[in-house]
């Protein structure tokens, strides 16, 4: 009984990985469960046996990639600095890993109903650490904690679909430049501007 509970453990997790290739290289509308049954290497009736359609699928990798992007929050001494390790580690995640490559996909998907899971949850994890960096006072007066939220969110979100077209809008670099460029509006003193992320890609001015 252990043995067929681990095979079809393992069966379950070669799909996901499977349909994560095919739905961030192909989108829902083109992604075929055949293909996904023949990159997975598994029957169509095993398939079926997990998943009672191609949108149970997409859900599932959409939960697997919020997982997988939940783990990419960074800690820092500030609530700034962390935003802005956790921003990077999401975009090279975006270009590297599949299953979150998938699932920012999916949830830009327009022909998908009640999807964007993984851009609900961004837009939370982006909310909740510029909330902090408000309440520690990290942010200038005049700036907007919801304005913030909308020009990360929008960026990296962007970031992601441009980079269906090059890649290069998904590399450490972009990551720095554009920090380098809406840090030094948003921190309150230049001592927050973590190394790196200063005008030029350089540490803020003491």
């Amino acid at each position: 009984m252990m043995v067929v509970q681990v095979r079809a453990a393992r069966t379950r997790q070669a799909l996901i990985a499977a349909a994560a290739e095919v739905f961030a290289d192909e989108g829902y509308v083109r992604a075929s469960l055949p293909l996904i049954c023949k990159r997975a290497g598994v029957s169509s009736g095993a398939l079926h046996f997990h998943f009672a359609s191609k949108d149970a699928l997409a859900r599932e990798v959409e939960s697997a990639a919020v997982d997988s992007a939940g783990k990419l929050h960074r800690r820092a001494a500030t609530a700034l600095e962390s935003l802005v390790d956790t921003t990077s580690a999401l975009m090279l995640a975006m270009a590297c890993d599949p299953v979150v490559k998938a699932g920012f996909r999916l949830s830009g998907d327009p022909s998908r109903k009640g999807g964007a899971e993984l851009f609900q949850w961004w837009h939370a994890t982006v909310r909740e650490l510029v909330a902090r960096a408000q309440e520690a006072g990290e942010l200038a007066q005049d700036v907007s904690l919801e304005d913030v939220v909308a020009v990360i969110v929008a960026a990296t979100v962007g970031f992601q679909a441009l980079a269906g077209w090059d890649e290069e809008w998904l590399s450490a670099e972009r990551a720095e430049r554009l920090w380098a460029f809406v840090l030094p509006r948003l921190a309150v003193s230049p001592r927050l501007i973590p190394d790196g992320a200063g005008p030029g890609g350089e540490e803020g001015p003491p």
